[in-house]
């Protein structure tokens, strides 16, 4: 069984900063992309940043410059430094892993349950 969790969320004012990390466990052979994406009330989910595992990174436009991804494989674990935030960033984030559960087994998708990131005013 593997479960992403993430933590790190919280109440923090506009132009403050959070960091949040996503743990993987269980039976994980190997990790490939691991991501956070956000939801917003009334908002459709979407993708905030991935890492991949040589640590190319990718991120919406709307975090450039502010947000940073990263990961410790030793860990089975990323993290999104989220820097000069605004109330805009306000929304559940979820911490997403494409992994192996078996050395041949076809890749799956696994979420974490979220975590609150409210930003204040």
């Amino acid at each position: 069984q593997v479960q992403l969790v993430e933590s790190g969320g919280g109440l923090v004012q506009a132009g403050g900063s959070l960091r949040l990390s996503c743990a993987a466990s269980g039976s994980i052979f190997s990790i490939n992309a691991m991501g956070w994406y956000r939801q917003a009330p009334g908002k459709q989910r979407e993708l905030v940043a991935l890492i991949a595992t040589s640590g190319s990174t990718n991120y919406a436009d709307s975090v450039k410059g502010r947000f940073t991804i990263s990961r410790d494989n030793a860990k089975n674990t990323t993290y999104l430094e989220m820097n000069s935030l605004t109330p805009e960033d306000t929304a559940v984030y979820y911490c997403n892993a494409d992994l192996l559960v078996a050395p041949l087994a076809a890749p799956l998708v696994y979420w974490g349950q979220g975590t609150q990131v409210t930003v204040s005013s």
